[in-house]
Parts: structure tokens; C-alpha cells; sequence
């Protein structure tokens, strides 16, 4: 038979030990994520399915039942792996769900989202949230406010992007601008235009310091080797605002940040501005919840937000974040423990852990 590469290198040791304990576990919320094989036999399972437990050195993984087919594999007769579970029937539903609010010019009535999956208001709302993490309506709301920043970005006028974005009206939309954008939508739309950005830099045992932001708080916390990337950065990230630089107010933030590296126990209690969808702010809030000297896994905060197949995309939030330190990405690590990507350089991150207590 021919092994599927999936047993190779291209998956690592701590993943085929997850799975196989999704295989020991008989674990159902596995079930369409991959499937094993077993060599003595020719036959491949669901993770779970009831079969005895085979050995586990004649277990191998593939990603997919075609791809266990392709290897020569047979399907199990009792989990039925090659058919869809009623689990990846449920994800299809919410699928068809999104694309159909996507595509919709106003966000579709729930029961008219329930009716095209094929099931009840009660059951989609809450199917819906347990795979994405977030209602309908939150969802409908942050797909918009991404077509709106894109649509911005791209320099479209303020009236034609809200429009294009599905919004019935701009004082519709006026309520929520600086919720969404972090300012009003003409000041986005120019990187920036008319709006102040305050910042100033420090130097503290991680290297450089810039806290920067608006009247509404702190909006940005980085780190680096020397200042001039950071301000750099900054620059172009709001390229039109106008940026006040070694400011009194913000230099007494710098020195807070400064504090908390060096004393994490004392905290750090900033006014922040924090800007993002409503996904990015449920995974930024569950961040701020995890307690110094501790960490959390991706999945764990998958689970934490009720999105646990959501892994991917909790560490592509942690990845957005702008607040270094305030909102404490880096006490999230990898599932066994090790330390993964961090925006601000994984060194810094081990550092950072290594004074909060938790390596």
C-alpha cells in the first residue's frame, strides 16, 4: 500500500499524537478533520468510531477518505468514514449559510437564514455559533465592516463604500464608525486625514517601545530593536493622520509599559482604543482574561469563545493584534506547551513569559 505523506515529516510528532488520542478518546468532534488507517487490516475508521482500538503502530493518518482510498484502504463498515457525518453536515449548512450573507445586499432575517439550511431558528442560531463563534447577526456585522475597510482602502468614496458594504443608509452606519474603524469613515478612508495620533518611545530590556493613540485611547503598543521601525510603522499604518510625536501624556504611558515588562505583577491599566471586528475583539477579550504567569493554548481559547474549531483563526487574531502586553497575546502558546509565532519576535515572548513567572 502506499502511505500517504501524512505520516511522513509533513505533519509533526505532536500532531499525530493529538489524533491519536482523538482515536483512543473515540472523539466525535474529530470526526472530518482526518481519518486513520490501520495496516493489518486495509481499513479505515472515523476517529470515532466504537472498533476495537487497534495498536497504534499500525495506525496511520490521512487527511481525508479519499486520500486513504488513494492508499488502498477499504472503509470501515461500521463507521461508514466515506460518507458524511452528520457533524460535516452541519458545517455544509453553515457554509451555505455565510455565503448566503455575503451575498445578500441587507443582513437576511434569522428565520430566513434557518429556512434556506433546512432546519429551526433555535437549532441554526445556535449550530451557527458553535462553529463560527459568533451569532448571524455578528457575523453579518463584521463581514460588513471588512467589506467596508476594504472597500475604503481601495479609495472608494465614503457613500459608495457604504453602500457597497450593505449599509442602507450613513447615518445607519455613523452610529458605529469609530467602533469599527477606530474613526469617523472619511478620516479612514484617508489613512488617517485630520485625525492626531500621539506616540512617543522608550527603551526598556526588550529593546524599543512606542505607545501611540488617539483621543480615544491607546491604539498601538509595539516592540522592536530600534525606534525607527516602529515609527515608521506607524506612519504607515495611518499614513495621513498627523502624528505628535514625544508627547508628555504618552511618555508616562511608555514608562507603564517600561513598568510592566520589568514588574508584570504590577499590571498595566491603559485607556485602550481597541479596533476590530467583533470576532477579533471576543478572542482579544478572552487574551485579557488569561491571568499573569499562566498561558492558554489556541484551542483553549477556541473553547473559550465557544468557536472550537476556530484554532486557525484565533491565532490569526493573535497575529493582528497591535497592543503588545495590553492585550497579552503572548501568554498563548501551542497546545503541548511550546512556543509558537509572536508578532514582536518569539524571543521576546519567551522573555516575556520568563518574568511573568509561567516559563
Amino acid at each position: 500500500m502506499n502511505e500517504n505523506s501524512e505520516q511522513g515529516n509533513t505533519v509533526d510528532a505532536a500532531t499525530q499524537a493529538a489524533r491519536w488520542r482523538a482515536v483512543v478518546d473515540d472523539d466525535a468532534a474529530a470526526d472530518g478533520s482526518f481519518v486513520y488507517a490501520v495496516r493489518t487490516t486495509g481499513i479505515y475508521c472515523r476517529p470515532s468510531c466504537r472498533s476495537r482500538l487497534p495498536r497504534r503502530k499500525n495506525v496511520v493518518f490521512h487527511a481525508s477518505a479519499e486520500d486513504a482510498e488513494q492508499a488502498g484502504y477499504r472503509p470501515c463498515k461500521r463507521c461508514r468514514p466515506s460518507e458524511r457525518s452528520g457533524a460535516q453536515a452541519d458545517i455544509a449548512r453553515v457554509v451555505r449559510a455565510c455565503r448566503l450573507i455575503e451575498t445578500s445586499e441587507t443582513i437576511p432575517a434569522l428565520d430566513d437564514i434557518a429556512a434556506a439550511a433546512g432546519v429551526s431558528a433555535y437549532h441554526f442560531q445556535r449550530l451557527f455559533k458553535r462553529a463560527t463563534g459568533l451569532t448571524p447577526h455578528q457575523y453579518a456585522r463584521a463581514w460588513r465592516e471588512g467589506r467596508l475597510r476594504e472597500a475604503l482602502e481601495s479609495g472608494a468614496p465614503v457613500t459608495d463604500a457604504l453602500f457597497a458594504a450593505g449599509y442602507s443608509s450613513s447615518g445607519h452606519f455613523s452610529g458605529n464608525a469609530d467602533r469599527a474603524l477606530g474613526m469617523p469613515a472619511r478620516a479612514y478612508r484617508a489613512g488617517g486625514a485630520d485625525e492626531s495620533i500621539r506616540f512617543a518611545v522608550g527603551e526598556c530590556t526588550l529593546g524599543s517601545v512606542l505607545v501611540a493613540g488617539t483621543e480615544r485611547g491607546v491604539c498601538a503598543i509595539t516592540l522592536g530593536d530600534t525606534p525607527e521601525p516602529l515609527v515608521e510603522a506607524l506612519q504607515a499604518r495611518f499614513p495621513h493622520a498627523e502624528l505628535i510625536g514625544a508627547d508628555t501624556l504618552f511618555e508616562r504611558h511608555v514608562a507603564q509599559v517600561i513598568g510592566f515588562v520589568e514588574t508584570p505583577t504590577a499590571g498595566l491599566d491603559l485607556p485602550l482604543d481597541i479596533q476590530g471586528t467583533v470576532f477579533q475583539q471576543r478572542v482579544w477579550q478572552a487574551l485579557c482574561a488569561i491571568p499573569v504567569g499562566e498561558t492558554a493554548s489556541y484551542a483553549e481559547i477556541a473553547r473559550r469563545i465557544d468557536a472550537p474549531k476556530a484554532v486557525r483563526a484565533v491565532a490569526g487574531v493573535c497575529g493582528a493584534n497591535h497592543l503588545a502586553l495590553a492585550i497579552p497575546c503572548h501568554r498563548v502558546v501551542r497546545t503541548d506547551g511550546s512556543l509558537s509565532g509572536y508578532r514582536w519576535g518569539v524571543e521576546r515572548k519567551r522573555a516575556i513569559l520568563a518574568r511573568e513567572g509561567s516559563r
